[in-house]
């Protein structure tokens, strides 16, 4: 499919406990407060250059495109409720309503829910509510997508894809002859369809590192419950081997991780030389598709 050419920005590679934490002394956190970026880690957010899209508002979202390269927003999705992937979405009205104009003349964004998102919208943390006020001030329009469609935005179709954990969602992008596959959370029990497989560009979760992956120390109980519900890095690595992308950019990495930005080069080193074309994302990172 032709269309504009597909870049990515990583507004924030952080997950639901970014780094630094507050109130943390640890070495990662107390280095992220010195250095900042690309040490510190803000909350789970990507940009689509070219169909100019968005996908999740953290808390930091207004402050992310504040420090960005982002210009215009054509649409948003979200992929799914939880907290870090939404909590930011106050960001359409400090974005596009001017309180000065009369009679009102907002911005309006095109935003996008799948339809299990927009199930759980309706249920929790008063998502939708919320975005209702935002439609009445006429600063967003929502669309609720069906399973199985596709959104065209600027030459770029875009479909959304539902994950093992059902309530979550990927976004598959197709233009200018490259496909970019965006995963922003939750990959727990997802093995990759033929429609993802050998994408140009996969920007994916990490996973959870119940084992330091340098120095092998445990870092979470093997009888811990959180092991059923999220997919470890070891699994995130299976995934990857299974997905056959041309490149692929771990993201979602939480303080909990223990991992520096230094580790996370070195850990990139070593997978590269397994063959493993992975490297880990950082706030602010740009990628070209293909």
């Amino acid at each position: 499919m032709k269309g504009v050419l597909l870049k990515v920005e990583i507004l924030g590679s952080g997950g639901a406990i970014t780094t630094p934490r507050p109130g943390c002394e640890c070495r990662i956190c107390a280095e992220a407060r010195e250095k900042g970026v690309p040490y510190s880690r803000s909350g789970p957010s990507t940009f689509v250059h070219g169909p100019d899209v968005l996908l999740d508002t953290p808390e930091e979202s207004k402050e992310q495109l504040n420090r960005s390269r982002v210009r215009e927003i054509a649409a948003c999705f979200y992929s799914h409720w939880h907290p870090d992937h939404v909590m930011g979405r106050r960001v359409w009205e400090t974005r596009n309503y001017d309180w000065r104009a009369w009679p009102p003349d907002p911005r309006t964004t095109d935003v996008y829910l799948p339809r299990r998102v927009a199930e759980d919208f309706r249920k929790r943390l008063a998502s939708w509510e919320h975005f209702e006020y935002f439609a009445h001030l006429g600063v967003v329009r929502l669309h609720e997508v069906p399973d199985g469609e596709s959104v065209t935005i600027n030459g770029t179709r875009i479909t959304p894809i539902r994950l093992a954990e059902e309530y979550v969602y990927a976004f598959l992008f197709e233009g200018e002859d490259r496909r970019l596959l965006v995963a922003p959370d939750e990959l727990n029990g997802w093995h990759p369809t033929s429609e993802v497989r050998g994408v140009d560009l996969a920007v994916i979760p990490m996973g959870i590192c119940d084992v330091h992956p340098l120095t092998g120390e445990r870092q979470i109980p093997e009888e811990h419950p959180i092991l059923k519900e999220e997919a470890t890095f070891e699994e995130t690595l299976g995934i990857v081997r299974e997905l056959g992308a041309k490149r692929v950019v771990l993201s979602h990495i939480e303080e909990t991780d223990q991992l520096s930005y230094d580790d996370l080069i070195e850990l990139g080193r070593r997978l590269r030389a397994e063959e493993l074309p992975v490297e880990f994302a950082y706030d602010t990172m740009l990628l070209e598709v293909g």
